[in-house]
């Protein structure tokens, strides 16, 4: 039986779980994004606080990065 040193894992992350995740992360943070940006951007207008309604957008001081922020935040959820 063969014994497993670090050396075999060490490129375990490197490696992709599926041929397409790239795209599909990409895929999902750009419809994250635009939605997110348009709840922001009507937010804005509106004069509301939407950064309480996307969460890790709370510090965030642009409008860009707070929803970014959001994105990341959702996406850990489902991912």
């Amino acid at each position: 039986m063969k014994r497993l040193t670090m050396h075999d894992f060490s490129d375990v992350k490197s490696k992709r779980l599926f041929p397409g995740d790239s795209r599909a992360f990409l895929l999902i943070f750009a419809i994250g994004f635009t939605v997110l940006f348009a709840v922001a951007v009507l937010g804005q207008v509106l004069g509301l606080h939407w950064r309480s309604w996307l969460p890790g957008a709370e510090n965030m001081k642009s409008l860009t990065a707070g929803v970014k922020s959001g994105v990341y935040t959702f996406m850990s959820h489902i991912l």
